[in-house]
C-alpha cells in the first residue's frame, strides 16, 4: 500500500467516525433537553 493510500483510508475512517460521535452527541444533547 502507498502512503497516499493510507492517507486516504485514515481520512476516511476519521471522516466516518465524525460523524457518529457528532450523530450521537446531537442525539444525548437533544435528550436532556426535553427532560
Amino acid at each position: 500500500m502507498t502512503p497516499e493510500a493510507i492517507l486516504m483510508l485514515l481520512l476516511a475512517t476519521g471522516t466516518v467516525w465524525g460523524g457518529l460521535v457528532a450523530s450521537i452527541v446531537n442525539l444525548r444533547s437533544r435528550g436532556s433537553d426535553r427532560d
